[in-house]
């Protein structure tokens, strides 16, 4: 099998028949061999029936994933990323609209780029505009200007990623990553000591102490129509469960001020 998708919901009825169909319709494009994992994280309203409607119409294609209650985003990944059979794994959010090619140039990257560990698509909200999906590995100086002043970064960078190609990155937020399953074996799981984030910032630092790169492909392209639950400064279970993320990643990584940096 080519490629396992793992998509993470939560009360996502908005999305998921959009973020599904943009799915099938671009992999039936191509006609590869594919499995779409669905973890559902204690939806409360709609989103698995709006499964099994799928389920319904596309059999053993769609393979859900039950929970009883929100568990975070990386104990539910996980349990997906242990049963995916591909060669290739894409792990997205539920809120997202892929483009007819998005999976084959992510792929096509993926096999031209023998240090590339994982690539990741350009990102834009659904007015067309570029969403900051990729960043520097966070220090305490910049992640305070970040939460302050996102939507200027975002603005400043709209443009000169109209003309970027494929690119090393520090990280790529987890919404879409694409990576070959081989890669779990090298640098493991999805550590499940975070609840909601910084997991992606941790993932893309192990790939890269794993002696690979993270990749942003601007050529692949793909719309997200974010929810971003702790943007800024709004004092609720997610903010709080991502600073607590952020002091347990710098504790792990062992680094406060001075970012990794990595040449090979």
């Amino acid at each position: 099998m080519q490629l396992s998708i793992i998509m993470l919901t939560w009360n996502s009825e908005q999305y998921i028949d959009a973020c599904l169909q943009s799915i099938i319709d671009s992999i039936h494009l191509e006609q590869s061999e594919y499995e779409i994992f669905v973890v559902d994280n204690g939806s409360s309203d709609q989103t698995r029936a709006h499964i099994e409607t799928y389920q319904r119409r596309y059999g053993d294609l769609i393979k859900s994933i039950l929970l009883d209650s929100n568990t975070g985003t990386t104990y539910p990944r996980n349990l997906a990323l242990k049963a995916a059979r591909g060669e290739f794994i894409a792990v997205m959010d539920s809120d997202m609209e892929t483009n007819p090619d998005t999976f084959s140039v992510l792929i096509t990257t993926m096999l031209e780029n023998k240090k590339a560990g994982l690539v990741a698509p350009k990102l834009i909200y659904g007015s067309g505009s570029l969403q900051k999906s990729t960043d520097q590995f966070p220090t305490l100086m910049h992640k305070a200007y970040r939460y302050f002043f996102l939507k200027q970064i975002e603005s400043r960078e709209d443009e000169a990623s109209k003309h970027l190609s494929t690119t090393d990155v520090d990280y790529a937020i987890s919404a879409f990553w694409l990576f070959r399953r081989e890669l779990l074996s090298r640098i493991g799981y999805l550590d499940e000591k975070f609840f909601y984030a910084p997991e992606d910032v941790d993932f893309c630092l192990r790939v890269w102490k794993g002696g690979q790169k993270v990749l942003f492909v601007p050529e692949s392209q793909a719309i997200h129509y974010a929810q971003e639950l702790s943007r800024g400064l709004v004092f609720n279970k997610a903010f709080a469960e991502h600073l607590r993320g952020m002091l347990y990643f710098f504790r792990k990584h062992r680094y406060w001020l001075k970012k990794p940096v990595f040449s090979f």
